[in-house]
């Protein structure tokens, strides 16, 4: 069974308008995440805030994208794709220009979960809409632009928090928080005249509405049998319960284990960064914000290899692989922690570079590996939870730098990312060039014999 007016649709204009809206979640995502590391410099000193008060805010974010994965996936599988693709961006507006008047540190926290929860609202909004209109072969090269815009998104805000601190000093923090405001505007409107999912509105038993939106936008013909039996295998009611029972417990605990696994050390160097790298003799500066950015657009760089991987050798052998080299650097920069600025930087480029995989796939697997009924409060569920495990480690960066030291510290995030190893080498599954009816099937795939590790 599978879709197969869109899932061998070729690409198309509408496509690629499609994931650049999308896209701007992850763009505002990535920007929102990295500017906050660059303004609590200034707002520090502005608002006095305690060490305390630096690393609410420096998680607040995440703590509301728990909230919003948990309680706005589920929404958008019973309300549709296409009521909540703008709304969040409204909130979303309104925090960020709130956000250049605080006087306190209660204030920004407040804001920042707010956005937090804005966020977590697009990813199972964005990406399961992108999803259910791509076409089978073009998945995991198309996903690759959600991933990649992520990491121009941060690499975006710490240039801006350069020129901004260049210009105005410190006191330049409130117009980098604001400025997310202007990047959520422009994606607001594009996004406006995006059509619903046609596969949820055929789970739906809006049959007539799927063939409309689906010959408007590919300008083909739809056979309407196929429409009414995929519409008839999703009359069930999806239960956000149902993550958590049969086969679909394990893939759950498989998105959130190696999803937690990939974002808690990339979290952490996004928002402590400049620090970061200033346990490592580069100094704590506006040169550190540069030696960051150059970091976030390896990661952006690192995505273009694994996007043909994902497609020739498969979704398993590239994630189970890439984990295990992302490992390498990790424990080299712990062994060295006397090294040279450069190497020190091409240590945290080789990670970068090897994580293409594993990133692609954090939107990749939650949309692939479960049906349409539940497909967002999958997604939403993954961006809770691991966001929860990302917010729990960002915050201990900062007490681990101290405490522990920078190579303790990049120690224990190789022990992470070997976690995230061993849950791929165990769970998992082979999902390219399948549709996603069969993807998100109640039956696991197998990997094709020359995908197994």
């Amino acid at each position: 069974m599978s879709f197969t007016a869109v899932d061998n649709a070729p690409i198309t204009g509408f496509h690629r308008k499609l994931v650049v809206g999308c896209c701007g979640g992850p763009l505002l995502d990535g920007y929102l995440l990295g500017i906050v590391g660059v303004a609590l410099a200034g707002a520090t000193t502005e608002l006095r805030l305690s060490a305390t008060s630096v690393a609410v805010a420096g998680i607040a974010a995440l703590v509301g994208m728990f909230f919003g994965g948990l309680v706005f996936g589920p929404i958008t599988d019973r309300v549709g794709r296409k009521p909540m693709y703008t709304l969040d961006l409204l909130v979303l507006i309104a925090a960020s220009v709130l956000s250049v008047f605080v006087t306190s540190s209660w204030q920004l926290i407040v804001l920042r979960f707010v956005i937090g929860v804005a966020i977590a609202a697009d990813y199972p909004i964005a990406t399961t809409l992108l999803s259910e209109w791509l076409p089978k072969k073009h998945r995991g090269r198309m996903f690759t632009a959600v991933i990649i815009i992520w990491y121009i998104g941060t690499a975006l805000a710490y240039f801006v928090g350069y020129l901004l601190t260049e210009m105005l000093g410190e006191a330049g923090w409130r117009w980098m928080l604001g400025s997310s405001a202007v990047l959520a505007i422009i994606v607001f409107l594009m996004r406006l005249s995006t059509p619903e999912s046609p596969r949820w509105l055929a789970g739906a038993g809006r049959i007539s509405e799927a063939r409309q939106v689906i010959e408007r936008a590919l300008q083909t013909r739809v056979d309407l049998a196929e429409l009414e039996n995929i519409g008839e295998s999703e009359t069930e009611r999806g239960r956000i319960g149902e993550l958590f029972r049969g086969i679909y417990r394990r893939r759950t605990l498989f998105v959130v284990v190696f999803f937690t696994c990939a974002i808690i050390p990339l979290f952490a160097l996004l928002t402590f960064g400049p620090r970061l790298l200033g346990s490592f003799g580069m100094g704590e500066g506006n040169a550190s914000n540069l030696g960051t950015a150059l970091i976030n657009l390896v990661f952006a760089l690192g995505c273009l290899p694994a996007m043909r991987l994902l497609e020739t050798v498969g979704r398993r052998r590239t994630i189970v692989f890439s984990f295990a080299l992302m490992v390498l650097p990790l424990v080299a920069l712990g062994l060295f922690p006397a090294a040279s600025p450069l190497l020190t930087i091409g240590f945290f480029c080789l990670y970068a570079l090897f994580s293409g995989g594993p990133g692609i796939l954090e939107w990749g697997y939650p949309n692939e590996l479960f049906p349409t009924r539940i497909r967002a409060a999958a997604v939403g569920m993954a961006v809770a939870l691991t966001r929860f495990g990302a917010a729990v480690g960002t915050f201990l960066v900062p007490l681990s730098l101290t405490g522990l030291g920078a190579s303790t510290t990049l120690f224990i995030g190789a022990g992470i990312t070997f976690l995230g190893f061993l849950a791929c080498v165990a769970w998992a599954e082979e999902t390219s060039q399948r549709s996603l009816e069969e993807t998100g099937g109640g039956v696991a795939a197998r990997p094709r014999a020359r995908n197994r590790v």
